[in-house]
């Protein structure tokens, strides 16, 4: 096993672990108020906003990608 097959095992394994994405403020708030509901809705919302520029960034990466790949083969 290399070390990039190492790295890509843990990366994935990661990826599974829960994400809190609240900042302490946010946090405190919320916790406080007794609405658990509330402050799961507010850390899910969070962690969408946080995500989709990745998203994008990874779309736009690939987009390039694919036109060197292309430009190379013809």
């Amino acid at each position: 096993m290399n070390i990039r097959s190492c790295v890509l095992l843990t990366v994935l394994l990661l990826a599974f672990l829960p994400a809190e994405a609240q900042c302490a403020m946010c946090r405190a708030v919320l916790e406080s108020g007794g609405g658990q509901e509330a402050a799961k809705g507010i850390n899910n919302g969070i962690v969408y906003l946080m995500a989709i520029p990745y998203l994008l960034m990874a779309g736009l990466a690939y987009v390039v990608y694919r036109k060197f790949r292309n430009k190379k083969a013809v």
